[in-house]
């Protein structure tokens, strides 16, 4: 999987031994631009834009994801209580299947509860009009028009257990729903939305009428600095006046894109048939998509082999996982005992899927505001987190 994120920013000059190691590092200063960039959009195309939480969701930064969205949208009954308790605006939760001793709470916390199936909601039909009120009923559908690049990534990808296929929608499917939701994409451009929606289009057109709100979901790239913003606002204005709905967006990365790092450091170095670092980062433990996608992520000031000749050094983390290796590079400094390095664009999905399999311990998370020079440590993990994980 190729990603065209990593743009050092203001990253570029920052003192990486000023945090401990291995840390994230956010710059809320850069976190502010992308969200200025989904406010713009929000307002010219006359739309609604909710952070998913599911991608980043460190909540300190909350009051500042709040100051300029309309809410969030959360995967489950955890996620909805962070949002509850943290966050300001619409909550929309959807599950690929709930469990109905959280969908009572789940229900009271959110403004839309978004279901995977026509067959969960008359499951649930009793309970959801016990609540009385104060949210309503959405369906994610399944386009059957895939775009992703990596088919694990793909919610289109064949078999998929994401969304309701929509050539078996009828109208009675849609009977007490009053939005649907669909999901695409992943790190993509406007055309891939497009032609979804071209694909899409014919299918749900009939129900028009009788829906209030349709939501587009995620994987919008619209802070990277070569999307086709322009495009997109003016395709969501002809389709909000087309079909007289709400419109929503729930981007993930385009909220923390390049607005944070991974700090690392190397713990020692051997030669086996090319240079070998063992670093203080993990793929398995803090980057797990290194491995799932696979990718391989930037890094900050890296050099390019072929125009330096330097070999470049395979880095793998300190667990006991053979694969445990994270990419080939030619770090900005000579690779020794001591060195540190970053990675680009760890605010999102890194932070989120962090374990400590293998007692491998967790990164601090930090935050700073590259306006500023302000620094905090946010939160240290200690032993415990891996202690009380387990029984």
């Amino acid at each position: 999987m190729e990603t065209r994120a990593g743009d050092p920013g203001a990253f570029a000059q920052f003192d990486l031994h000023r945090v401990d190691s291995p840390a994230f590092v956010v710059d809320a200063a850069r976190l502010r631009a992308n969200l200025a960039v989904l406010a713009d959009i929000r307002d010219r195309a006359g739309i609604k834009v909710l952070a998913a939480l599911k991608a980043f969701s460190m909540w300190k930064v909350a009051p500042i994801v709040s100051e300029y969205l309309d809410g969030v949208c959360t995967s489950g009954l955890w996620e909805a209580r962070l949002a509850q308790a943290h966050y300001s605006g619409e909550i929309a939760t959807y599950c690929a299947a709930y469990k109905a001793e959280d969908l009572p709470e789940i229900v009271r916390i959110s403004d839309h509860v978004i279901f995977n199936s026509p067959a969960q909601i008359a499951r649930f039909r009793p309970l959801l009009d016990a609540q009385g009120g104060g949210f309503d009923v959405g369906l994610r559908i399944n386009p059957l028009h895939a775009e992703g690049e990596v088919p694990r990534y793909d919610p289109c990808a064949p078999h998929s257990r994401l969304g309701f296929p929509v050539d078996q929608l009828r109208p009675e499917h849609l009977e007490g729903v009053t939005g649907l939701h669909f999901h695409t994409l992943c790190e993509q451009d406007f055309v891939p939305l497009q032609r979804t929606w071209e694909a899409l289009k014919p299918r749900i057109a009939p129900y028009f009428g009788q829906l209030k709100w349709l939501n587009f979901g995620g994987g919008h790239h619209v802070t990277r600095a070569d999307y086709q913003r322009e495009d997109l606002i003016a395709f969501l204005r002809a389709v909000k006046a087309e079909t007289g709905c709400e419109l929503y967006l729930e981007p993930g990365e385009a909220v923390a894109l390049d607005a944070g790092i991974l700090v690392g450091t190397v713990l020692d170095t051997q030669w086996n048939g090319m240079p070998v670092a063992i670093v203080d980062i993990s793929a398995t433990c803090h980057m797990p998509d290194v491995i799932e996608a696979p990718y391989r992520p930037a890094m900050l000031g890296e050099r390019d082999p072929e125009a330096t000749g330097e070999e470049p050094v395979r880095l793998g983390g300190p667990s006991c996982l053979a694969g445990d290796v994270i990419g080939d590079y030619v770090l900005p400094v000579a690779p020794q005992p001591g060195t540190r390095f970053a990675f680009l664009d760890q605010a999102h999905y890194s932070m989120v899927k962090t374990t400590t399999f293998n007692g491998v311990p967790l990164p601090s998370i930090w935050l700073w505001d590259s306006e500023t020079d302000a620094l905090e440590c946010v939160k240290r993990f200690g032993w415990e987190s891996f202690r009380d994980r387990l029984s």
